[in-house]
């Protein structure tokens, strides 16, 4: 069985990570393999929407330590961090800057890279079992995989060190009202609502949900003048997609627009 079950459904591309005896921690395979599937789910035309799930109790328990990686031995200065640069970094850059739609369904425990992988995403799903935690300090290690940039822009400088400093468990009603997550919902109703969520998106106008993905995450890093700029030129980028049209044309017509994502 695959460690990263692909499946597609309705235009929308259902990433699962299946190591739930290892609690889905990340393999360097799965990474590469998660990287390479988001790769193709933006190039896809007719992939609309991503989901990323786990299998069993945890949705990511982090980077698998134990695959590989040592404490012993002597240590080439830059190894670690071209290891970050190139692993944890470039997997949580590929959901940032995939062109589709990502909902991250957080069925179990989310930690340490774990839990960056979800917070990465545009919309957040969890069960009310899930758990998020800022694991780094537990192990007397800095907190990598995007997580100091993700997390102030999310819920501000104060609550990001408490959590990081910390190292405690969030629980997901707790995750929601800090507004890390965007939904909890019971276990047992977490894969309805997620393909709900995801056949929405899937229907709507893509290049302009590429295109709104784009304005909001640059926005963070932006000042003013820079993001109006890139707001008014993708708008006139998206009025050139058959969408755009249809979106209008069935506002005129007073009927419900059909989007194709073109």
């Amino acid at each position: 069985m695959s460690e990263v079950v692909h499946t597609v459904s309705g235009q929308v591309a259902y990433l699962t990570l299946n190591r739930p005896e290892a609690m889905n921690a990340l393999t360097p395979d799965q990474r590469n393999r998660l990287i390479a599937l988001l790769a193709d789910a933006s190039a896809d035309p007719s992939i609309r929407a991503v989901v990323l799930t786990g299998t069993g109790r945890g949705f990511c328990a982090g980077a698998d330590l134990r695959s590989g990686a040592t404490t012993t031995g002597e240590r080439v200065a830059g190894d670690v961090a071209r290891t970050i640069r190139l692993g944890a970094q470039r997997l949580i850059a590929a959901v940032l800057d995939c062109e589709k739609p990502v909902i991250a369904a957080v069925n179990g425990t989310a930690a340490g890279l774990g839990a960056h992988l979800a917070l990465a995403c545009d919309l957040v799903l969890a069960a009310e079992s899930a758990r998020f935690i800022e694991v780094f300090v537990r192990r007397g290690l800095v907190p990598d995989g995007g997580g100091a940039y993700l997390l102030p822009r999310l819920i501000g400088p104060q609550r990001a060190k408490e959590l990081m400093f910390f190292g405690d468990a969030l629980t997901a009603p707790d995750a929601e009202r800090l507004g890390l997550v965007n939904r909890v919902v019971p276990d047992g109703e977490l894969e309805k609502t997620t393909r709900e969520w995801a056949q929405r998106l899937a229907t709507g106008p893509t290049r302009a949900l590429a295109l709104t993905k784009q304005l909001v995450n640059a926005s963070l890093d932006s000042d003013r003048t820079t993001a109006f700029a890139a707001e008014a030129a993708a708008q006139e980028i998206n009025m050139t997609t058959e969408d755009a049209r249809e979106g209008v044309a069935s506002f005129v017509e007073r009927r419900s627009p059909e989007y194709r994502g073109r």
